[in-house]
């Protein structure tokens, strides 16, 4: 083993043991995004709510059968913006980086269909205006720097939410 792939090694064995510092320190320079898949259908009967603080007044939910984690490591899903007040949906088609703490939208609906982003970027979720990536991330998608284990335990999370230590 090269001095250079023992060192590399070493690194992300001890970055692992501090989770997520990892994801900022120790990124793959050579990652390279899957192709995208269209957005898929979304059902808001089977919305799964994102805990969020009480003063949000928009309720954010997620379908679980649109929860897909792919072999770059990205946790695609859709997630449903709703107003209680007023019966307004707006949907969501994104994917989210754990190792990188970022996220990036693909495509959005009010209804009409989906309208495709025109220039998907990948953004820190951590200094965004919107906080439901990273409530979604954190309570649900990624442990570690790296998505959860399975879809199924993201959607056992997103039902019996975990508040953990930031």
């Amino acid at each position: 083993m090269r001095r250079a792939s023992r060192i590399a090694a070493a690194l992300a064995v001890s970055f692992g043991v501090y989770g997520s510092a990892s994801a900022q320190l120790f990124t793959d320079v050579d990652w390279k995004e899957s192709a995208i898949p269209p957005a898929p259908a979304f059902n808001v009967d089977r919305l799964v709510e994102i805990s969020m603080p009480r003063y949000m007044t928009l309720k954010f939910g997620v379908d679980p059968a649109t929860i897909v984690v792919t072999g770059d490591g990205v946790v695609r899903y859709v997630v449903v913006a709703r107003n209680p007040a007023g019966g307004a949906i707006n949907a969501f088609y994104e994917g989210v980086r754990c190792a990188t703490e970022q996220m990036k939208g693909y495509a959005r609906s009010g209804g009409n269909g989906w309208e495709t982003a025109s220039d998907p970027e990948w953004r820190s979720f951590r200094t965004m205006s919107s906080s439901y990536t990273k409530a979604l991330a954190q309570q649900a998608l990624c442990q570690g720097g790296a998505p959860r284990q399975s879809v199924g335990n993201m959607i056992d999370r997103l039902r019996n939410p975990v508040r953990e230590a930031e």
